[in-house]
């Protein structure tokens, strides 16, 4: 009988451990695929660059494999440009339209492994290693004033199996930021400012303090836009303030953007202030609002608690009438 037991202890801790083996084994092996899935990074991601005619600008940027295999990848140049939806009116971005304030992509090129410049180049990466890519920027002897845009990707090619076994790619890139001498015109535009007090989340519509607006540039240079929401109590006191990071956005010509904020730590009940300014170069609008959250039961109850009143009132008028007609006669 105590063999037994001892055996059935020994079976018990034994299938622990192997479970747990397994456990930590296959976290190990997620964290290892998931690693080498999301293997490319590239450094810097943005790059500004004043444009002369007749010039080669040259620079370089870092494509970094922090995967555990070998990564082959390809580097070149495409438009950073934004393409209008008509259907909601909104701009998504995309990188095969090209526009007058993406002829930079023609003028780029990359210095393959034999040192020659080419429209495309392809490196190969060791784990943990980082290649140097350098590239160069021919501007012909005519280039128009104001912004130039484009992106640098580093894109993989033997992209590594997932957990699902299933081959991934990515695609890293560095937006290029040119900008022409000349006459520039900075010319931004703020439409459509709104503030609400609720909003979906999961398709659930909850109390929470929001404001959105348009940013539209209607110049030849981009620029920063931002918004900025301000919740404050009716005494003064401050609950929120847009933080400097979040609120700001690149715009470029011919785009108009949405910028837009939350207080996500919005309370159950309350009666707030709320201020949104939102800036687009030297366009500058601000709404205020009082704003009142309440929650639906309380709401449901005032709304009973002044129907009552309100019948009340009616009933104890029309009383009062009878009374006075009963006197008169």
């Amino acid at each position: 009988m105590k063999k037994t037991s001892v055996r059935i202890l020994l079976a018990t801790l034994i299938f622990a451990f192997g479970s747990i083996f397994c456990q930590n084994f296959n976290a190990m092996a997620e964290d290892e695929t998931t690693k080498a899935a999301t293997s490319i990074s590239i450094s810097p991601v943005n790059k500004i660059l004043q444009l002369e005619p007749d010039t080669v600008y040259e620079n370089t940027f870092k494509v970094s494999n922090n995967g555990s295999s070998e990564m082959r990848f390809e580097v070149y140049a495409s438009p950073y440009s934004y393409i209008h939806n008509e259907a909601d009116n909104s701009y998504q971005l995309g990188f095969n339209q090209d526009t007058n304030y993406t002829q930079i992509v023609r003028w780029i090129t990359f210095a393959d492994a034999n040192g020659n410049f080419v429209e495309k180049a392809e490196f190969t990466a060791a784990p943990e290693q980082s290649v140097e890519v350098t590239y160069r920027v021919s501007t012909p002897s005519s280039i128009p004033a104001g912004g130039q845009y484009a992106v640098l990707f580093a894109h993989t090619l033997s992209g590594t199996m997932n957990s699902n076994g299933i081959r991934t790619e990515a695609s890293p890139g560095l937006v290029l930021y040119g900008r022409a001498n000349g006459e520039t015109s900075l010319v931004g535009e703020v439409s459509s400012l709104t503030i609400n007090q609720t909003m979906k989340v999961d398709n659930e519509t909850k109390n929470i303090i929001n404001a959105s607006a348009k940013i539209a540039n209607k110049g030849n240079v981009d620029f920063m836009g931002s918004g900025v929401l301000k919740v404050q109590g009716i005494f003064g006191q401050s609950y929120y303030e847009t933080p400097e990071t979040r609120g700001r956005i690149s715009v470029i010509p011919e785009t108009e953007l949405s910028v837009s904020d939350k207080w996500e730590d919005t309370p159950y009940f309350g009666l707030f202030k709320v201020t949104w300014t939102v800036a687009a170069a030297d366009d500058i609008k601000t709404i205020d609002q009082i704003v009142l959250i309440l929650p639906p039961p309380i709401l449901i109850s005032m709304i009973l608690l002044l129907t009552i009143f309100v019948v009340w009132i009616i009933i104890m008028v029309r009383k009062r009438k009878e009374r006075r007609s009963r006197f008169m006669v």
